[in-house]
């Protein structure tokens, strides 16, 4: 079982090569569908997908995997193809979101806990069948005022330990996500308050992931980068968040484990590229520094298709052009003049 985890993570890891997080729930996807004026169908979500997983060569050239809803990989294409039969075509890895979402953490007003471990062991096991892979659980910590708390960080720690060890119980890699927020409550935290904070998270998931006795190869961890609040006044250059990210990192992240896949976490397009390719330049990294991008991939093909079937190529053209800068960010080699190219 450990060899194909192994194997598995390989593959998401492979050189050049990230995730499309095209996980987005019903309700969710419904907000960047009211951005194009298109409205919120099974067959609209459908086709706004299809056009991503059919975009040659984005798809065997810079996408390694992709996050689906369970309404997504339950889902055919319009001539019947399953939608995880598209992804391993072109040589991606399928996976899946299985969390229930951020719920109210009962006596601390602000702060959540992801819910989901109810039944997962069953759901794992159905996954499986329909072809995921890999899968992905979200913890979302929020800073604010005497935020987070303690009880907020160590109970997402330990569901996000469980729901890792059912995935590898089940042959499937677990993408164990705890993402510091950039746009909390107050958004206007500094960079040393997000380090302080991610290195707190990471710390407490790895001794959780300890004790829960998760495979550290066969798992990918997903965190935020090391950045300002949204609203911070002060907003630190990209040589300071890839410097604090990587410091951060090395001094809470085995070097056992699997792969490391940055989510986006509201940066702009470019600038979530930037960062990443700073960090792959600089070097002297144990592991596999890649993207896991939902918006930052999709934002420019979603209004260049604008819900319509004439606009697909142009969609198209335009998650080419983010999945190949995004790779070039996964080898430390983008540059601005290749964006405006």
């Amino acid at each position: 079982m450990s060899e194909l985890l192994e194997d598995i993570v390989a593959a998401m890891m492979s050189k050049g090569q990230g995730i499309l997080a095209a996980d987005e729930s019903t309700g969710t996807i419904k907000k960047r569908f009211d951005q194009i004026a298109t409205e919120n169908t099974e067959n609209n979500r459908r086709d706004y997908r299809e056009m991503l997983f059919r975009t040659e060569p984005a798809m065997s050239d810079n996408i390694s995997g992709v996050i689906l809803y369970d309404e997504t990989i339950r889902q055919k294409a319009k001539d019947g193809t399953p939608l995880t039969e598209l992804i391993k075509a072109a040589g991606a890895v399928p996976g899946i979101k299985v969390d229930m979402g951020a719920k109210p953490l009962a006596g601390f007003e602000g702060e959540t806990v992801t819910e989901g471990l109810d039944g997962l062991r069953e759901r794992l096991n159905e996954y499986y069948e329909l072809g995921a892979r890999f899968a992905k659980w979200r913890a979302v910590i929020a800073i604010g005022e005497a935020m987070p708390s303690s009880n907020c960080v160590q109970a997402n720690a330990h569901a996000l330990a469980r729901y890792a060890a059912l995935c590898q119980e089940a042959g499937i890699v677990p993408i164990v996500e705890p993402e510091v927020l950039m746009d909390g409550p107050n958004a206007d935290h500094d960079i040393e308050t997000c380090y302080d904070v991610t290195e707190w998270a990471l710390n407490t998931v790895f001794s959780e992931l300890y004790q829960a006795g998760v495979l550290l190869e066969g798992m990918v961890l997903k965190p935020n980068m090391v950045i300002a609040g949204q609203k911070c006044a002060e907003q630190a250059s990209t040589e300071e968040v890839a410097e604090m990210t990587v410091r951060c990192l090395k001094s809470t992240v085995p070097a056992a484990v699997g792969g490391i896949a940055f989510l986006s976490g509201g940066q702009s397009d470019v600038q979530a590229t930037e960062n990443l390719s700073l960090m792959n330049a600089m070097g002297g990294l144990p592991w596999t520094l890649t993207f896991s991008y939902g918006r930052a991939l999709q934002q420019a093909a979603l209004k260049a298709w604008g819900g319509k079937a004439e606009n697909v190529a142009a969609g198209q053209a335009a998650f080419a052009h983010r999945a190949k800068m995004n790779g070039l960010a996964a080898t430390g080699t983008w540059s601005r003049e290749l964006e405006t190219a």
